[in-house]
């Protein structure tokens, strides 16, 4: 696979450096706030969106790569990591067996899950937690939620459903369910893969099918607070918070529905019918103004129209081939009323809502070629994006209505697992500090992104 040279090129954003205090995270750690903006206590950032708005400068890489701070020791996964401080937390799977399988015969693979706490300035390991788990599901490398972080605590879910509340300073258990056990269920064909998402006093997930798909937990104590939905699988879609028709609203996208309840009751204000390809809701909703859109495998698309006077949706067009998309392991990003992001085909695309007319598409964020699956995060800065494609690639690049130009690129880590007959790395980026956190199956590197 060629790619373009690296092209150098400077960043002049200008730089706002701001006083910082510090907070008061548990008894005994005190943690400096981030000189350089936001934390990423969890999946795609402190706002659930991929956005990243540090302040200071990003650098172009010209013909060098970014500066490596350090590197440490990892298991497999394809989880992302969570920074807050001066802590980043991980998850992995240690076995002796060959996980960098498909499995789609479910065979057993027995090992142990890990979470695992580094210092963010220099990679040393501060506590490990660890568990005895046999997963059988497909792609049985690791765990595939981020950990999230909130005040003194982190929690974790494994890929066969292990949810743990640890403390963030020792990584002692305050508390665990295994969510198989507690309602009755049996881990989806690519395992519990949706991240969990903390608002107010509850912990929100997926869990179960019958009456259980989505529950409410307790976050100090872990005791069920309500439990919604059933379905013929979990399902793979994270749970998001939107704001229309007056309420806020938890929109749940499940293989046969996308539902909206009051995520303080799980009381359900709305339901519309739909049917996932094997299973295969991946991505969250998006809401863009009074439109929201949700893409499955094989153009599974739905694209609603949202109740402005109270919570209701009717269907605009539904599984149109070649409008919107079909996302895998990307979360599509909306900006104004285009949303981008990677299609099952590897392809780099955007569209228009609510229309779903596609304005471009190009697999060069990936490969030369369109491949199936094909993987390239997308984090937005400012007003260009960074990416992190399966290759190992840290690419910036501006996307807008007329399509995509690359500015920069450079290999940071090398793909250790694989899937179609290639070599990925799956893992989302975290960036915090002013650095950029990633990982793959044997180790997590930090790479400066902006100076101090």
């Amino acid at each position: 696979m060629s790619h373009p040279a690296l092209l150098p090129i400077q960043f002049l954003f200008g730089t706002v450096w701001k006083k910082v205090g510090l907070i008061v995270a548990v008894v005994f750690l005190v943690i400096a706030v981030n000189a350089y903006g936001e934390d990423w206590p969890q999946w795609m950032g402190p706002g659930r969106d991929n956005v990243w708005s540090p302040t200071g400068t990003l650098t172009g890489f010209g013909s060098d790569s970014p500066k490596k701070l350090w590197s440490a020791k990892i298991g497999s996964g394809y989880s992302g990591v969570a920074v807050v401080g001066e802590r980043v937390f991980a998850t992995d799977f240690v076995t002796k067996e060959n996980v960098k399988v498909d499995n789609f015969g479910r065979k057993p693979f027995a090992g142990t899950e890990r979470v695992l706490c580094f210092n963010a300035k220099t990679g040393t390991e501060i506590w490990k937690h660890e568990y005895p788990v046999t997963t059988t599901v497909s792609y049985p490398a690791g765990p595939r939620c981020t950990p999230v972080v909130d005040g003194d605590r982190v929690y974790t879910l494994g890929a066969e459903g292990h949810l743990a509340c640890l403390d963030v300073a020792s990584g002692k258990r305050i508390w665990d369910i295994e969510l198989t056990q507690a309602y009755g269920a049996k881990s989806a064909l690519w395992g519990y893969a949706a991240h969990p998402m903390i608002d107010g006093p509850r912990l929100l997930t997926l869990a179960g099918t019958q009456g259980s798909q989505t529950v409410a937990l307790d976050k100090m104590t872990g005791n069920e607070i309500w439990k919604y939905g059933t379905a013929s699988e979990q399902g793979y879609s994270p749970p998001t918070i939107i704001q229309s028709g007056g309420k806020r609203q938890l929109i749940l996208a499940n293989p046969d529905a996308v539902n909206s309840v009051n995520p303080e009751t799980g009381e359900q204000y709305w339901s519309v019918p739909y049917e996932a390809s094997n299973g295969s809701i991946i991505m969250s909703p998006i809401q863009v103004g009074e439109y929201l859109f949700v893409g499955g495998y094989s153009n599974r698309n739905l694209m609603l129209k949202l109740d402005q006077d109270k919570p209701g949706a009717k269907a605009l067009w539904r599984d149109k081939a070649k409008y919107g998309m079909s996302p895998v392991n990307v979360q599509p990003m909306a900006i104004g009323n285009l949303v981008y992001g990677c299609d099952q085909s590897g392809e780099m695309m955007a569209f228009e809502v609510p229309s779903g007319k596609r304005l471009w598409e190009t697999s060069k964020p990936v490969s030369e070629r369109p491949q199936g699956s094909g993987t390239a995060f997308v984090i937005r800065y400012q007003d260009r994006f960074v990416l992190f494609n399966e290759s190992g690639e840290l690419i910036v690049a501006e996307m807008d209505a007329k399509g995509y130009r690359e500015l920069s690129r450079v290999k940071l880590i090398k793909p250790t697992n694989n899937a179609f007959g290639r070599e990925v790395v799956w893992c989302a980026p975290a960036m915090a500090n002013g650095a950029i956190y990633i990982r793959n199956d044997e180790e997590l590197l930090a790479f400066e992104l902006i100076s101090p």
